[in-house]
């Protein structure tokens, strides 16, 4: 199983086409996140959605996944209650 390492591939990319212009010191990367709370609405018993929130937070980096310089990450996100 490969590890994806988007600054490699975009260097690779760049690298091959003279036509795309990539600055890769000075590119930015954006990710989204989303942070799961607990509410009032119904459809799920209490300690299913504890449970359901208690494993969402245990998800990998998605920069360090991808391999993304962490002084260049914009990480954007919102809150949803379950």
């Amino acid at each position: 199983m490969q590890a994806p390492d988007v600054p490699t591939v975009l260097r690779l990319a760049a690298e091959s086409s003279p036509e795309l212009s990539i600055d890769l010191d000075d590119t930015s990367y954006f990710l989204s996140t989303i942070e799961l709370g607990l509410g009032d609405a119904p459809g799920m018993t209490r300690w299913r959605k504890r449970l359901f929130v208690a494993t969402s937070s245990i998800t990998a980096d998605a920069a360090e996944y991808f391999g993304l310089p962490r002084d260049r990450v914009v990480i954007m996100g919102s809150r949803i209650d379950v």
